[in-house]
């Protein structure tokens, strides 16, 4: 017979095992716990503030002194060495590489010098060095460059801010793009600092202290990265009255009338387009999937048990992993040559609009100095102001219309329209005023022969803005 075990033997080893099981699992509650205390610490070391930031403090510095893995990245805005296909954050001369453009700014600024905008960190160097600044601007124009701006307003007045001109305003603002244009100083709440984008909304019936945390992670890029024109007494007004599109906006600018310059050649009334990436974003599938800039422009980081939104402002090409790989799963190669492509047909649309454009404000010259007359060039000068219009809207934009690539097409397939509709009412002018056609083209092959070919004295400008840099500049940077 087979021995049998006492009920005490079994119930002995029951109880060893039962030990031994909340030995285990208490020393792991002990770990989860440790781990959560530990997560704590670093959250409420996060979060502690070494110093109080002032209402409208506008150094950086001082905002990094408190955060100080939000500010090293931020500095990294520095870095201008990554270059995409389609710029990136190095220094590229746009008149350069597109010498079209030249000839569709004559009689502007823009025609003497415009440059791919750098990092944050040279938001207000690079308006310095600009050699736009030799025509006489409003201190509107500083509005989008330093967090000094806010300051100012606070200080002075909104009106009178915008009252003043670019070099009356210039030796108040030191400091570059930053934290104080986002953020609250008390409690580091993401929060509107320019009085344009409340006033647009409120327009249209909208408060913006009603705006989501997702929203606002694209509001306050909003403040900034969109379209806008001076108004009386050079008050900056965002034209979203009648929407964000192309047309709605260019419909908002013509029910006022509002002219940005008459141009030297074609003696259009102009619309020149800023940088409305959030126009255009608006348009395409991410602020249809609630993606914001932020998701994209400053995906989230982790050190230790802290996650933090990276302050290194750049393309998402340079953080794949982090901006498009949250969201896609291909690898990413395939991501980018994706972007790549959609950014290739933007591209090669853009080219035909400027060639045409440039084309048509030479031929309207022809037309004038032909003897057209008024009404015979108006329906002519609505087109071209309609087509470049268009055409900026999409270009002036940054990422080659990434941010809503069909939407991009489609504007600019309406621009290379209307500009081909202008040239061929002109052959009509040119057959009735016996001009032979088609008109001969000047040679506008490079910047410095398309801007020959206008009548700009470059050598002029230059020699002045290095006058300017080393007597007036430094006397602002010293006050």
């Amino acid at each position: 017979m087979h021995s049998v075990k006492a009920p005490s033997q079994r119930k002995n080893w029951v109880n060893w095992v039962l030990f031994f099981a909340t030995l285990v699992i208490v020393f792991i509650i002990g770990l989860f716990a440790a781990s959560i205390v530990e997560r704590r610490s670093e959250a409420q070391l996060y979060f502690q503030m070494v110093s109080p930031i002032p209402e409208w403090e506008p150094d950086n510095a001082v905002w990094g002194e408190n955060f100080p893995r939000q500010y090293e990245r931020y500095k990294m805005t520095l870095d201008t060495s990554f270059v995409s296909k389609y710029y990136g954050s190095a220094m590229v001369d746009y008149l350069d590489k597109y010498p079209e453009l030249v000839v569709m700014w004559a009689g502007y600024a823009f025609s003497r010098d415009y440059n791919q905008g750098r990092g944050h960190y040279y938001s207000v160097t690079d308006v310095h060095n600009t050699l736009r600044t030799g025509v006489p601007q409003p201190a509107t124009c500083w509005t989008c460059k330093s967090t000094d701006v806010p300051r100012m307003m606070s200080k002075i007045g909104i009106r009178a801010y915008y009252a003043q001109t670019w070099a009356e305003m210039g030796p108040n603002i030191q400091h570059p793009i930053g934290c104080q244009d986002c953020h609250d100083p008390e409690t580091m709440n993401l929060r509107i600092t320019r009085p344009a984008l409340v006033e647009a909304f409120a327009r249209q019936g909208i408060d913006i202290n009603d705006a989501t945390r997702q929203e606002m992670r694209s509001l306050v890029c909003a403040q900034c990265h969109v379209e806008y024109y001076f108004g009386p007494e050079n008050y900056l007004v965002f034209p979203w009255d009648e929407g964000f599109s192309a047309e709605e906006m260019e419909r908002d600018k013509d029910n006022i009338d509002h002219v940005d310059w008459v141009h030297a050649l074609s003696r259009t009334p102009m619309l020149k387009a800023q940088h409305p990436d959030y126009e255009l974003y608006k348009t395409g599938i991410h602020a249809q999937r609630d993606v914001s800039c932020a998701d994209c422009h400053m995906p989230y980081m982790r050190e230790g048990g802290i996650k933090f939104t990276d302050h290194h402002l750049v393309s998402p090409l340079t953080k794949v992993d982090r901006s498009c790989m949250v969201c896609h799963r291909d690898d990413e190669a395939s991501l980018i040559a994706r972007v790549y492509e959609q950014q290739d047909r933007v591209s090669e649309l853009r080219r035909i609009a400027e060639r045409n454009l440039a084309r048509v404000h030479i031929e309207a010259k022809h037309a004038w100095d032909a003897g057209a007359t008024e009404e015979e060039m108006a329906p002519v000068l609505e087109l071209i102001r309609h087509s470049q219009w268009r055409w900026d809207w999409v270009a002036a934009a940054n990422a080659m219309g990434f941010h809503s690539p069909s939407e991009a097409l489609r504007v600019l397939g309406t621009s290379i329209q209307k500009a081909q509709e202008a040239s061929l009412i002109m052959t009509g002018i040119f057959r009735k005023y016996n001009v032979d056609y088609p008109i001969q083209m000047p040679d506008i092959s490079t910047k410095e022969k398309a801007q020959a070919a206008i009548g700009l004295d470059m050598e002029q400008m230059k020699k002045e803005k290095e006058v300017w840099k080393s007597t007036v500049l430094p006397q602002w940077l010293n006050q």
